[in-house]
């Protein structure tokens, strides 16, 4: 992902993005409107940290994932086998060359669908790749080398891994979920944002949907396993998508986790969301982007220390736990 500082323009519908990249913007706070969570029975099933945990740290040791890597490839392959022990009605998995990082690459998206036949979806997606190297790293001799990525790449994944399980055990009442899993989303150069995202780019060019047949809404997750992370609302969900925030939001606030999820806008992020926004599925953005240490991302962002270490079993239970309430509050 990419975060931007300055915007110029956003058309809602959609969304062309002017920005001046590689800083962050200002910040206000706002008040949920939809779904008060005083006033609402949650419906729930226990998310599991544990498992969730597991899939990051089966991530990292495969090495870093980046894209056309023997370990991008392996991981591929561990996603589709479980996503199919875990129940899906099918996988479909698209593979493609686009030029990632100035160089024809292979690529590779998959997705699990439960409750295939149902009209009403949501999709959830998540990039499992990760960066090529580690340009924001103190140690500028390490700046060229990949990253573990186990926040940034691992904990996402990670957490729709443990989601697909839980669904497989019991479906949502009354909706079906796509899990999308995309390559190539980390690859990109600072300063020019079409260099980013360039799996889902790739995917949103055939969907397997029918026309009318898209889903509802969709929920991203990207770095959500920092230590003690707090999720502010980002700034591109919040203009296209600002009910879908409301929602999960209100989620969070009645589930106990409102100190995890204030209601407040952090940057903008050009992230996997936004294709998805492009082409008619309003998708927001869970992600930690106003940390208190550096304004925006998570400190160990694009860095060497984005490894197992810095992984919090509490904060991917968390997060895990809002989109599954969300997942089965949905009518």
């Amino acid at each position: 992902m990419h975060l931007c500082k300055k915007i110029s323009s956003v058309l809602v519908g959609s969304i062309v993005l002017f920005c001046a990249c590689s800083g962050k913007s200002n910040s206000s706070p706002i008040n949920a409107t939809a779904e008060p969570a005083t006033t609402k029975k949650l419906e729930t099933v226990d998310f599991n940290a544990d498992s969730a945990y597991a899939h990051v740290a089966e991530q990292v040791a495969m090495g870093p994932r980046v894209p056309g890597s023997e370990a991008n490839a392996k991981l591929g392959k561990y996603i589709v086998d479980h996503l199919n022990k875990y129940g899906a009605d099918t996988v479909l998995v698209q593979r493609t060359n686009a030029m990632v990082a100035d160089k024809s690459t292979p690529i590779t998206n998959i997705m699990g669908r439960f409750g295939v036949d149902r009209h009403k979806r949501v999709i959830l997606l998540a990039h499992y790749d990760t960066r090529p190297i580690a340009d924001e790293d103190p140690e500028e001799s390490k700046r060229n080398q990949p990253i573990d990525g186990a926040n940034d790449g691992g904990s996402g994944t990670g957490v729709l891994l443990e989601i697909a399980r839980t669904i497989g055990q019991q479906m949502p009442d009354s909706i079906g979920v796509d899990i999308l899993f995309v390559d190539a989303e980390d690859s990109g150069n600072s300063g020019d944002d079409e260099s980013w995202c360039i799996g889902t780019k790739e995917w949103v060019k055939r969907m397997p949907y029918k026309i009318g047949m898209k889903p509802r809404f969709g929920i991203l997750l990207d770095m959500v396993g920092g230590r003690n992370a707090v999720f502010h609302r980002e700034y591109f969900s919040e203009q296209a998508a600002r009910s879908i925030n409301d929602k999960v939001w209100s989620r969070a606030a009645v589930s106990g986790f409102g100190s995890r999820f204030p209601n407040s806008v952090g940057i903008p992020v050009v992230d996997d969301h936004v294709p998805l926004i492009k082409v008619g599925i309003p998708t927001i953005d869970i992600i930690e982007n106003r940390n208190p240490s550096t304004g925006y991302f998570n400190p160990t962002w694009h860095t060497h220390a984005d490894n197992l270490s810095n992984i919090d079993k509490e904060t991917l239970g968390v997060v895990g736990q809002v989109v599954v309430n969300t997942l089965y509050n949905e009518k």
